[in-house]
Parts: C-alpha cells; structure tokens; sequence
C-alpha cells in the first residue's frame, strides 16, 4: 500500500516548485493550471487565481477528501477534479493539470491521442482518451475526466487541456510534459494523413515491458523481466 506524506512546509515548497515548472516547460501560461499532493488526511492544492511566482508555503490549500478546506484562501477552481482524481486512483500521490498548447489543440477537436507510438504507454494504457466536455470548476467536469482516465493516469479535457496523475509531483509532472509531446507529434504526424496504429496486441506488450521499464536489475521484482534484451555483463 502506498504510504503518504505529511502536510509539510517542504511539501508545499514541493508543489510550488512544481507549479513554477509549468510556464518554464510550455506547459501553459499565466495563472491557468494547477497543481497538488496527497497527504495522510487528505490533499495539498495551489490556489485560485494567484501568479506562480507569487505562491509561499502557506497560500498552499489544505483539503480533505469529503472537499472541505479551512481559512480565508480559496483553492484552485479545479479542486474537485484533484479529489476524484485521488479517490479513484489510491496509489496516486500529485496530479497536474495543464493548458499545454498541442493536448489542447487535439482536445478542442475531442480527439485523444490513439497508439501512433508506443509511448502512448506512458499514461497506462493503449491510447490517452478525451473527456467529454464540461464546463471548467463543475462536478460534471470531474466526472467526465473520471471516465475518461478508466485505468489510465492522465487524459485530455475537450477544449480545456490535460490533466495526469503519479506517484509523486516529479512523475505527475513527467506524465503530462510526456502526453504534452506526444500530442505534438501526433499534430505532426497527421499533417502527411492518419498515422499507422499499433495494433491492441503490441500495446498488451509493450504495456507490459513498461512495467519494468527504467528499471536498473536490482529493482526488478522476483520473476519480472526486464523491458529489453539486456547485452552480457562481462565483469
């Protein structure tokens, strides 16, 4: 079972941090987007409508999973996409939701992006779907990402953006800069005509290769394989 973090000032900082990544990576721009982090009571969530570059530690929200938050700062309007995101997904430890320029683009024609490559895999499954459209800060909103997610960690938001989900704020943060390029790519590729989709038996594959991959031989588990042909250790 995963275990959880405090609600810290460092974990605060983390999340500010991680916000503040956004802009920088062409993640999105001014104040749209957000950014949190499970806790062992509940979630930590950026706020309403302040600059990144204006976030401290206790301007960081608080939130516990029945939706409820103490003090005078409201948080992000897209707070309850972060509670059901968490609730539906238990070993989920920081979500990242973004206004990324090419997943938004593909999401205002409600396309996802389909398995054009492999690292489609990244969001744990064999395509990132698209949500139906909700209008932004509703429990209709959350409800749709809800099912678009299914047993992925990330999906698009019709003409909205992208949100996903890790572990921790580092691999949130991954997850949406990689579904980020792969909706650029696929932009990319559909300039010469649809792609060539892998088919669902090469995606069973290789989202069973992903759950080894980047992993050094110590941190296979007993009986895993590793995600590639390894060469021969000579030492």
């Amino acid at each position: 079972m995963a275990s959880f973090p405090d609600d810290t000032a460092d974990l605060r900082q983390d999340i500010i941090e991680t916000a503040r990544a956004l802009p920088r990576l062409g993640l999105t721009k001014g104040t749209s987007g957000n950014v949190s982090a499970r806790t062992k009571s509940g979630f930590l969530v950026t706020p309403s409508g302040t600059p990144y570059e204006d976030l401290t530690p206790d301007r960081i929200v608080a939130l516990d999973f029945e939706g409820r938050y103490r003090g005078d700062i409201l948080p992000s309007s897209e707070w309850r996409m972060h509670l059901d995101f968490y609730l539906a997904k238990p070993a989920c430890g920081a979500v990242v939701h973004c206004h990324s320029p090419r997943a938004t683009a593909l999401s205002c024609h409600r396309r996802g992006i389909p398995a054009f490559h492999y690292m489609v895999a990244l969001a744990g499954g064999d395509r990132v779907e698209c949500a139906d459209y909700a209008s932004f800060g509703t429990r209709a909103l959350s409800e749709a990402m809800t099912a678009a997610l299914g047993e992925r960690n990330a999906c698009l938001l019709a003409n909205h953006g992208q949100i996903a989900g890790g572990p921790n704020l580092k691999k949130a943060l991954s997850i949406a800069e990689g579904v980020e390029d792969l909706a650029d790519q696929y932009l990319s590729s559909l300039v010469l005509g649809e792609p060539v989709i892998l088919d669902a038996e090469e995606m069973a594959d290789i989202l069973n290769k992903f759950k080894s991959y980047g992993k050094q031989t110590d941190e296979l588990e007993d009986g895993q394989a590793a995600a590639f042909e390894l060469p021969k250790r000579v030492d």
